[in-house]
């Protein structure tokens, strides 16, 4: 999520309580996503879009409504896997406080102590960065429009030799090796590489791939069945949806393949999809994990992922700002890999949260989730209240 998402962010949502071709039936839930979402989708010229909206603990409604590629007429489904894109952030953040929880590592574990073979090398100020440092963006590495290396590409990066563990290894080397963009602890820098490194930190400690953490310690006990890593679907099929950027004001599909998405380096940071359902199993496990115990993680632990800390409104993986609508507290996140486009908004105090994505980046993609997400929030929290005589 950029410096301009978050202005967006913190705008957005101030003016809900003044707003005013269906591919998929509505699943669960008494109103029809759909129809709430296609006009939007129109509106905005989106190839795709999906949503779902969670309340008292339940998926209520979810949906899909568009096209997987344009100039194409297979029809989106419910099911269909969504980049996240930055909301991956929160999910590497929830395994690295489960590995806490197990003793496996610890929140102020330094990236000296965490590679000490590599403490020589990297530059000084970097060595009593901590993990709490890395997921709240105060680490001191460089922004997001900064991801690779000095002289390294986007092609470098996947072109390093060995497996994506290996490569996030020699990645976060590299990265380690350079002058922080700040001292660190001092300024919130949104950082990829800063969640990558934490992506290391965790892989070195448990010697198993972050994917595989990911898979083993998240999407299993979820049952996040569609969830996987990089370019949805099989390269010449459309059996997902493809990706869409904007060129010169024409939206152009992306065949998923190897290089149709960030490189490995950066998984940790952003590259999971999963369809909308899916993706609302692990919201859920966030709303209903500060209320009682049993679920991932302890419910001081899921608070403690919630709360800002170095002063600021970032929480592992979560922006922390207050909404009327929330009742107060709601944690937000946007992700996108500039050919998706993602966003959540929770209220713990409501129990309530939405989601939407979409098959394209850049372009007006941004305004066209915020309005679907406001609208949604009128009508299945807001509407539902009035109708009750709240």
């Amino acid at each position: 999520m950029s410096t301009k998402r978050k202005t967006t962010v913190a705008v957005f949502l101030t003016i809900v309580l003044s707003l005013g071709g269906r591919t998929e039936v509505l699943h669960a839930g008494s109103k029809d996503l759909n129809e709430i979402l296609e006009p939007i989708r129109k509106k905005y010229a989106l190839p795709a879009m999906a949503g779902a909206i969670i309340m008292q603990g339940q998926t209520t409604a979810w949906g899909a409504t568009g096209i997987r590629k344009n100039g194409n007429d297979v029809k989106v489904t419910s099911n269909d896997k969504f980049h996240i894109g930055s909301c991956t952030k929160a999910m590497t953040a929830t395994i690295i406080a489960m590995l806490v929880e197990r003793g496996k590592l610890r929140w102020d574990i330094t990236l000296s102590a965490a590679f000490p073979d590599m403490a020589k090398e990297m530059y000084p100020d970097y060595r009593n960065v901590t993990l709490n440092h890395l997921l709240d963006h105060r680490g001191g590495l460089p922004p997001s429009n900064k991801s690779w290396p000095v002289g390294k590409s986007f092609m470098d990066m996947y072109n390093l030799p060995g497996s994506a563990m290996e490569q996030r290894l020699a990645y976060a080397r590299m990265m380690l090796r350079q002058e922080p963009e700040a001292k660190p602890g001092t300024k919130y820098i949104y950082s990829n590489a800063g969640y990558s490194i934490a992506g290391v930190i965790a892989e070195q400690a448990m010697k198993t791939p972050w994917e595989i953490l990911m898979r083993t310690m998240l999407f299993e006990p979820l049952e996040m069945t569609t969830a996987g890593f990089g370019a949805m679907g099989t390269p010449g099929n459309i059996d997902q949806p493809w990706q869409h950027r904007v060129n010169d004001g024409k939206l152009i599909a992306v065949e998923p393949g190897r290089f149709s998405d960030n490189p490995p380096v950066l998984g940790p940071g952003g590259t999971v999809h999963c369809s909308i359902r899916d993706w609302a199993k692990f919201i859920t496990a966030h709303l209903e994990g500060t209320k009682a115990e049993g679920g991932l993680l302890k419910s001081e632990t899921f608070a403690l992922l919630h709360t800002a800390g170095f002063g600021g409104d970032y929480a592992s993986g979560w922006m922390v700002t207050k909404r009327d609508w929330a009742q107060g507290k709601v944690l937000t996140h946007a992700g996108s890999n500039a050919m998706n486009f993602a966003v959540v908004w929770m209220a713990p105090k409501r129990n309530f949260a939405v989601l939407v994505a979409t098959n394209q980046g850049g372009g007006d993609v941004e305004k066209a989730c915020d309005e679907a997400c406001g609208t949604l929030i009128k009508e299945f929290l807001l509407k539902e209240e009035s109708s009750k005589g709240r």
